[in-house]
């Protein structure tokens, strides 16, 4: 580590690193900042596995808490509490120059640390905490915890020195509707490592997934839940399977239990593979066996990081009309009507049977990835908002001192 690198201490209150969309962002931040000189620290549950090339370092293990999917749950609370002690121990030693933030939890975590140690704060803003738990069904819209939820998300957005968003939707809501600053919120979306992600060896994964070269292949890769999309998708499925009964769909995620067992009933499994939980090191070998990517995510107030990977790997994607999708995809993505299942089964029919089309939408959004979307890029954004961070807090960039 040379004088001039930071040392970035990273909190993230979710079972790291399980193979899904904020994990990939903390995940590329870290490796991004490393590759930098940066020497980066992630502090997070005893869940999860460690990836390759940057330091992880776990709270006691919580023997009856194994949740490794996506949402809100009553065990939170004490889980952040071992994070907040497991964070303070590893200041001592670690001795950062700032706190990265991820989520809200970590956010009100740093907020914690702000009382004892003079260290300046960011706040990787995901999406809204109550917008998630609604979305997850943790509680009604009318729900007495509705409005608990929402003044505490209040109180952890005004906390933060600065916040930066994976989508200028979600810098937009931060500001229209918490009422935050416009100068403390600055967008920083997704990107992709385009060396990764890219377009290979399509006969090779269908061979291992015993998917015929002619056959007509639709991907989707993340969680399986309602808010993103996949109850929508298994009824657009269905209507597909009725009109173009040779299209086949490889439905990579977890948890799929329940999805496996709603697609028998419906009568479609034999139209869908389940992979169940994919590595993320694996992700792009199975994505390149598609000729057509889906994503037909429902919530509104969150990114879209798997727009990236489909980009990168040479995709065309169908997706639902809105602000976030737009800012990914621009004019090279395929738009149906939000939450339409009928347009979304026609759209999808149409698309894969132009080859033509396929293969001029490919080529567009893989020269967009890399020009636009790769992780190098968005790494020197996030090193100027640091600098910006520190200048702010009247800290000299990077050479520290903790009181």
């Amino acid at each position: 580590m040379t004088d001039s690198a930071l040392r970035v201490l990273m909190i993230a209150p979710t079972p790291y690193f399980a193979d899904r969309g904020c994990h990939v962002r903390i995940y590329e931040e870290a490796r991004a900042l490393t590759a930098l000189g940066h020497e980066v620290c992630i502090v997070t549950y005893h869940l999860g596995r460690d990836m390759p090339g940057v330091r992880v370092v776990r709270t006691p293990q919580i023997p009856w808490y194994n949740k490794l999917e996506a949402g809100p749950s009553w065990h939170k609370p004490y889980l952040d509490i071992l994070l907040l002690l497991k964070t303070l121990a590893e200041i001592r030693s670690f001795r950062p120059h700032l706190i990265h933030a991820h989520l809200h939890e970590g956010a009100l975590i740093g907020s914690v640390i702000k009382m004892f140690y003079d260290l300046p704060l960011l706040f990787d803003y995901q999406g809204s905490l109550s917008g998630e738990s609604l979305n997850h069904g943790f509680f009604g819209a009318t729900s007495p915890l509705m409005k608990m939820f929402k003044g505490l998300e209040r109180f952890i957005d005004r906390r933060a020195d600065l916040i930066i968003t994976s989508s200028d939707k979600g810098r937009q809501e931060l500001v229209d509707d918490w009422g935050i600053v416009s100068d403390k919120v600055i967008n920083l979306i997704d990107g992709v490592d385009t060396e990764i992600f890219r377009p290979h060896r399509r006969s090779e994964a269908r061979r291992e997934l015993g998917i015929p070269e002619d056959v007509k292949l639709v991907v989707f890769l993340g969680l399986l839940n309602r808010y993103q999309g996949v109850d929508l998708l298994l009824e657009a499925i269905s209507q597909i399977k009725a009109q173009a009964p040779d299209i086949r769909f490889l439905l990579m995620g977890f948890p799929d239990g329940e999805y496996r067992k709603k697609a028998a009933e419906m009568g479609i499994d034999d139209s869908i593979i389940f992979t169940g939980r994919v590595n993320y090191d694996r992700a792009p070998f199975f994505l390149c066996a598609g000729d057509l990517a889906v994503s037909p995510k429902l919530a509104k107030t969150e990114a879209n990081g798997k727009l990236f990977n489909y980009m990168a790997c040479g995709l065309p994607t169908v997706v639902f009309e809105n602000q976030i999708n737009r800012e990914i995809l621009g004019d090279d993505g395929i738009y149906v009507e939000y939450g339409n299942t009928s347009a979304l089964a026609g759209t999808i029919i149409s698309t894969i049977r132009d080859d033509g089309l396929l293969r001029q939408l490919s080529e567009k959004l893989r020269e967009r990835a890399v020009e636009l979307h790769s992780w190098s890029a968005r790494s020197k954004k996030l090193i100027s908002v640091y600098q910006q961070l520190l200048a702010l807090r009247g800290s000299n960039f990077p050479n520290k001192k903790m009181h």
